[in-house]
Parts: structure tokens; C-alpha cells; sequence
């Protein structure tokens, strides 16, 4: 699945203008507002950006995973509330369906994913279940035709926008193998959402909990339709979904970078700019260096992505895409706080980019897999080797 190369080179230089002309100039609405305008989210529907990965045959534009780190790049460079707003939709919200859904469940989700009419998000995190995913306590009686759950999700990203829910719940016993990926509609009675959760950073994203009280699901909607494989289905939505955080970790890094830069060519002390100092000039150049770092690994893994089967999960690749997401996000901190150092005073004041990316950014470390969990994938892939 992937977008010719003119029809792609298209595409992206469309991407690469509307953040430039649209969404950079909305920043400081979206800092002031804590919300992503209407018309521009209508603009996105109107861009196919909520079809980005959908494959053509369900109205979406189909692209392949290294054409997707690349659009994640470009988007990457704005202020994150804006890809919050179809990114979760089409990543971890809708990948579920699209990689093991039946033919059934794909037909009549991913068109509307597509259109912008189905916002989806992806519920996985508990109070008491984050890094230790397989211990979730959610639980999914078998009633009949139906499903009753119970139980509260926290943290999930685009849930007050959500029009359906890639839920895991427990169907079966403790562990892995006990963990069923259900299709949850909003409007599910028993469904209520929390209040809006007021975060450090990432104005205008939209996260919050979601509690489940004797909610009724069809059992037809397990994806996939066989219980006990929601856990498999987790881990390779959040493989693709942790290669576009490193993608995106990326953009964000040579926006800062370009900012630093700038303040750098254009403040003056003793005389000259700073950036004619050394210590300056070292600063810029190691962010730099790490930056293209990050990136030449992000694209090397999507390309390896590519190259299997999309419903295979893979051990060397997914170690791989831990290794993007660990040194990606963590790199991201680290040219951020430069960033500021750079700008001086001025870097700790609202009104320049830096401060708001700077605080956006740690979240990058935390959410789809802390940095602790991809050392842990990494060592554990390294000692299984001979």
C-alpha cells in the first residue's frame, strides 16, 4: 500500500504549505484558546489527512509507512494539537481494524475514518495499568450476543471527540492472552467520559477518561471477531503508532532548531551576533548532528516496516522501532532544552515558540511506550539472539 511517487511528491508539498500558511499563524489562537479552529479541521477533511493511511478502496489516500513518517515529519514542525486532531484517528485509533479487522468491520468503519465523519481513539491505559499493559482489569462479561463491560480508561487522547473507541477489555483469564480488542461506539449507553484533563503542555489536544459501567457491545464487535488477540492487536497498532511519535519527534526538532538558529543570527550582545560565538555555534551543531541522526534511523525502520507483511509482527523491526522511539523523543528533549539555552531569558517566555515546544515535547517520552519500556523491548530482543 503506498501513494505513487508524483501523486506523493504532490501531497506533500500541500502538507509542507498548509502548515507553513495555516497552522503556523494559528499557534498562538491554539496556546490562547486551547482548541484547534473549526475551519481548519475542516480544511484537513477537505485535505484527505483523515484518510491518510486508510487504503484507497475504503475512500482513504493509502500511504505506506515510509510516506507516512514523512507527512508526520511536516506536521511535526506546527504545534502538535494539530495532528492530535486526525493523527490519533488514523494511527492507533483505526489501525486496529485496518491490520486484523474483519472484512465486515473494515467496510463499515474505515470509510467514515476516512471522510472525517468517525473520530476514533484508542483506549488502553488504566489507573492502575500504563507500562504494565497486560495487567488491565477492564473486564468484558459474556451476556448472550452482547458483551457488558466495566471498568476506566485514562488518558486517551481524543476522547471527548471520539466517535467510537478501539477498547481492550479482559474476556478470559490474567496475562496477554486474556485481552479482547473491541470496537466501543460512543453513544454505547454505560459509556461517560471524565472531565478534560489540564495538561503541562500540548494545548489544545483533548485527553480524558473513559469509564465503562455495565456497557453493552456486540460481540460482533471484537476485532478481528475472536477474543484473546487484543493484545497482539495492541502491540502492532503501537509499533506503527510509536515509528510516526519518532517521525514526529523529528519535525519538532527542526523547528526548534530553525527558531535557535534564528534568534541566534538576529540577537546581539557585545557587539555581534550571538551566534558568532563558539559555544553558541556548539549547541546549534550538536542539535543538528543528533537531529539527522533521528532521522536517517526513522526512515531506515519505515522502510523495514514496509518490507513485511502488514499483519506480521515482526521481533527485529519492532526493536527497531524502539530504538526510533527511545532515542527520537529523547533527542527531541534535549534540542528543546538547547533551544532555550540559546534564546536566553527570552527562551522562558511564552510568546516564542521554544517555551511551548519545550514543554510540549516531554509528553513525546511518555505516551504510546515510556522511554524505560523501548530499553526494555531492546535489551530483551538483544538476549534472545544467539
Amino acid at each position: 500500500m503506498a501513494l505513487d511517487a508524483e501523486s506523493f511528491d504532490l501531497l506533500l508539498a500541500t502538507v509542507q504549505r498548509f502548515v507553513r500558511e495555516r497552522l503556523l499563524p494559528a499557534e498562538n489562537h491554539l496556546e490562547e484558546h486551547d482548541e484547534v479552529p473549526a475551519d481548519i479541521v475542516e480544511e484537513m477533511k477537505d485535505m484527505g489527512l483523515f484518510g491518510l493511511t486508510v487504503p484507497e478502496e475504503f475512500g482513504g489516500i493509502g500511504l505506506s509507512v515510509s510516506q507516512e513518517v514523512q507527512v508526520n515529519y511536516e506536521l511535526g514542525r506546527t504545534a502538535p494539537a494539530f495532528r492530535s486532531v486526525f493523527g490519533t484517528n488514523i494511527g492507533i485509533g483505526s489501525q486496529g481494524i485496518l491490520m486484523d479487522g474483519t472484512p465486515e468491520q473494515k467496510a463499515l468503519y474505515l470509510p467514515q475514518v476516512a471522510s472525517g465523519e468517525l473520530v476514533m481513539s484508542f483506549a488502553l491505559t488504566e489507573p492502575d495499568a500504563g507500562t504494565d499493559a497486560a495487567s488491565l482489569k477492564t473486564r468484558a462479561e459474556l451476556d448472550g450476543d452482547h458483551y457488558v463491560l466495566n471498568g476506566t480508561k485514562r488518558f486517551i487522547t481524543n476522547a471527548p471527540r471520539a466517535g467510537a473507541f478501539t477498547l481492550m477489555a479482559r474476556t478470559g483469564g490474567p496475562g496477554a492472552g486474556g485481552i479482547s480488542a473491541f470496537i466501543v461506539p460512543g453513544t454505547t449507553p454505560g459509556l461517560k467520559l471524565g472531565k478534560k484533563d489540564k495538561k503541562m503542555g500540548q494545548r489544545g489536544t483533548m485527553t480524558c477518561d473513559v469509564i465503562l459501567e455495565n456497557a453493552r457491545v456486540p460481540a460482533a464487535n471484537i476485532i478481528g471477531g475472536v477474543p484473546g488477540e487484543g493484545f497482539k492487536t495492541a502491540m502492532k497498532v503501537l509499533d506503527r503508532g510509536r515509528l510516526n511519535i519518532s517521525a514526529v519527534a523529528c519535525g519538532t526538532a527542526s523547528r526548534i532548531l530553525d527558531e535557535a538558529a534564528r534568534y541566534a543570527r538576529e540577537r546581539k550582545q557585545f557587539g555581534k551576533s550571538i551566534g558568532e560565538f563558539q559555544l553558541i555555534q556548539a549547541m546549534l551543531a550538536d542539535s543538528q548532528a543528533e537531529l539527522l541522526a533521528g532521522w536517517s534511523l526513522v526512515q531506515d525502520v519505515a522502510r523495514r516496516f514496509d518490507a513485511k507483511p502488514a499483519h506480521v509482527s515482526d521481533a527485529d523491526v519492532s526493536m527497531r522501532v524502539s530504538c526510533a522511539k527511545l532515542f527520537c523523543t529523547e533527542m527531541v528533549g534535549r534540542v528543546a532544552d538547547r533551544g532555550v539555552q540559546v534564546h536566553g531569558g527570552a527562551g522562558y517566555i511564552n510568546e516564542y515558540p521554544v517555551e511551548r515546544f519545550y514543554r510540549d515535547v516531554r509528553l513525546l517520552r511518555l505516551y504510546e511506550g515510556t522511554t524505560q519500556v523501548q530499553q526494555l523491548i531492546i535489551g530483551r530482543e538483544l538476549l534472545r539472539r544467539d
